[in-house]
């Protein structure tokens, strides 16, 4: 398929896509969120383990907007989003590009699951507002947001799936996500929505333990037709341990001969001035539209990439 072609097969998602973003953006502004805009272009992004921003000059592109959002809060703003463009070398998939478009909120003095009420109202908002309804077809699945979402711990969820500990597989992390992508998602539920509630702590490098169990993390992931969609933590606040795990992920990055990220100072000088307790969720917009509009791949509601294969 010739480039002009392919972009006009893509036209009517993209005015579908704007219909989504203001949905989501009429349902963050009514709730007293604050939209902001922070640079794409970063001098540290954060030391994630797996996860590779691309060189631009003497800085990267980043991953997300995570560091700079943290620093608004530690400035004193307390209901924050952005959508906005983030970038992962070598991310290529139905469900993966290179450059894509993230969702990412914070919100002070809450706790991570009031971040789950939040997200659920806004993607029923928008499902309403583009499609009519709260069921959606999508991906072979019929999927009915608007109704209970189920709730279901890590640690069940890999004794129920693959018969499995998830604390003892969770201390080689690869072994981990093989039989979380597997044997765990695959069987998760798709007629509506499916959160995964409560990680081992090894799998939440800026999510504080929970009170209840400190060998927790307060972090969740909601799936809808088994499509990962968004990921939350109640944030890791204390400028101490923040610096140990940015240490130890920088040391695995090492180990692995993966690029190596200067320390992110600007953000750790604002959380040393203090960082509200909070909660933060990152959703990836593009899966949104791609769900809300019935499709099975990005590619079918994106503007192409130049690097990008056909659909």
């Amino acid at each position: 398929m010739d480039p002009f072609t392919r972009l006009q097969q893509t036209v009517a998602a993209l005015k579908f896509r704007a219909r989504v973003l203001a949905a989501v953006r009429a349902g963050f502004d009514k709730r007293g969120f604050t939209e902001v805009t922070t640079p794409v272009r970063i001098a540290a992004p954060a030391a994630e383990e797996y996860i590779d921003a691309p060189p631009s000059g003497a800085f990267f592109l980043r991953t997300s907007p995570e560091l700079e959002m943290k620093r608004l809060l530690c400035a004193g703003m307390d209901r924050i989003y952005q959508i906005g463009p983030c970038f992962r070398a070598g991310e290529r998939g139905r469900l993966h590009r290179t450059e894509f478009d993230m969702l990412e909120f914070y919100m002070a003095h809450a706790d991570y699951l009031e971040l789950l009420d939040t997200i659920r109202a806004i993607i029923v908002e928008a499902a309403v507002a583009c499609t009519g309804g709260t069921r959606i077809k999508s991906r072979g699945c019929e999927v009915e947001l608007g109704g209970e979402w189920t709730l279901l711990p890590v640690r069940e969820a890999f004794r129920k799936f693959a018969g499995v500990s998830a604390d003892e597989v969770a201390e080689q992390e690869s072994l981990f996500e093989e039989i979380l992508v597997e044997k765990v998602e695959p069987n998760l539920p798709k007629d509506r929505p499916c959160v995964l509630i409560d990680y081992p702590i090894r799998f939440g490098a800026f999510a504080r333990a929970k009170a209840s169990d400190p060998t927790l993390a307060e972090r969740w992931e909601v799936y809808v037709a088994g499509v990962e969609l968004a990921n939350t933590y109640g944030e890791l606040i204390d400028p101490v341990v923040q610096r140990e795990r940015f240490a130890a992920a920088r040391a695995t990055r090492k180990r692995l001969g993966l690029t190596e990220y200067p320390e992110p100072t600007a953000f750790l000088d604002a959380i040393d001035h203090g960082m509200p307790p909070a909660a933060g969720s990152a959703l990836g917009f593009d899966r949104l539209v791609m769900l809300l509009a019935g499709a099975d791949s990005l590619s079918q509601i994106d503007f192409p990439l130049d690097d990008e294969p056909e659909p």
